[in-house]
């Protein structure tokens, strides 16, 4: 299970230059407001135990109600940032979230494609509140440049139907399978599909490829409005395929974190919840576990693999 990480025994530790823990990039937007963007990456992917190289494409101006505007970054600052401390450090793992421009896009893409290797997952979050003509050609320019590079897709069902399958007709809305097909004309091979509506207030997950769904996870639906769960989510799953965990165990981790995360959540303003990425932190319950501990004190392995799901004991 994410948590903080131990520290090392005095005779393990790290010489200088030698890596400690997996290092991975994220390429996403300042969130002034801490409920998504890098503040998520940062604080769930080092709960994960990985050091992030966070660059930085440009900012929201946002609060917990709403996103207001975003400016981004030239290209060349993006690709300056990251390749500089690309040449320095290793990656194991690339996550790209929002990036605000084609031409951030397709920086990236030019410097994933020089680590054809390293896996990359990409977020697509809600852009509603952005103008119609700059959703669509950031969408294109996402299809034709980005999409190639990903290794696997994450969003909420009704942002990348509408996206993938514009022109679905039917009673019913498009299944998992059908999602991760749409996606795979575009050369991504695996899609992490959130937000389907179940039965009795329940919520469900699923991990597809085009030929088969992989994995599910259910759970029931929270009260509250999140913002930054997507972030999250993405952020926890990339960190610990970074770490070598294969995709279906690190789907199921993921999905518990941030249901974890969720669980824990808090109201910091006027506007929506925010998820506490940091609740194993918290020592305020004497009697409370700590994270990888039962209620003996005892280590425990609370590592999920596919075999654990569904995973129907979730709230949100």
């Amino acid at each position: 299970m994410l948590q903080t990480p131990s520290p090392p025994a005095p005779d393990t530790v790290a010489e200088p230059g030698e890596t400690s823990l997996p290092c991975v990039m994220v390429f996403n937007a300042n969130d002034p407001s801490g409920a998504g963007g890098l503040s998520a990456d940062l604080t769930a992917m080092s709960s994960a135990s990985a050091h992030v190289l966070p660059v930085v494409t440009g900012t929201y101006v946002r609060d917990t109600s709403e996103i207001h505007d975003h400016f981004a970054f030239d290209e060349e600052a993006v690709t300056d940032q990251a390749r500089a401390a690309l040449e320095d450090m290793p990656v194991q793992a690339f996550k790209v979230g929002f990036v605000g421009s084609p031409e951030n896009l397709a920086a990236i893409a030019g410097i994933t494609t020089d680590y054809a290797e390293v896996p990359v997952i990409t977020y697509m979050p809600d852009l509603s509140w952005w103008d119609e003509l700059e959703i669509e050609t950031y969408l294109d320019a996402c299809v034709e440049l980005l999409l190639p590079q990903t290794t696997v897709l994450v969003g909420n069902h009704s942002t990348l139907s509408r996206w993938l399958l514009p022109e679905w007709e039917g009673d019913r809305a498009p299944n998992a399978r059908e999602v991760a097909r749409a996606a795979a004309v575009h050369g991504v091979p695996y899609t992490l599909v959130t937000g389907f509506n179940a039965a009795d207030q329940y919520l469900e997950s699923h991990l597809a490829s085009p030929e088969a769904v992989l994995a599910t996870a259910r759970y029931e639906r929270f009260d509250a409005t999140f913002s930054g769960a997507g972030d999250t989510l993405s952020a926890a799953l990339c960190a610990l395929i970074a770490s070598g965990a294969d995709l279906q165990s690190a789907c199921a981790e993921a999905l518990t974190y941030l249901d974890q995360c969720l669980d824990a959540g808090f109201q910091p303003g006027m506007g929506h919840a925010v998820p506490d990425r940091l609740f194993w932190a918290h020592e305020d319950d004497e009697d409370s576990d700590a994270p990888g501990e039962d209620r003996d004190g005892e280590a425990s392995d609370s590592r999920l693999d596919s075999g654990d799901f569904p995973l129907d004991t979730t709230k949100h």
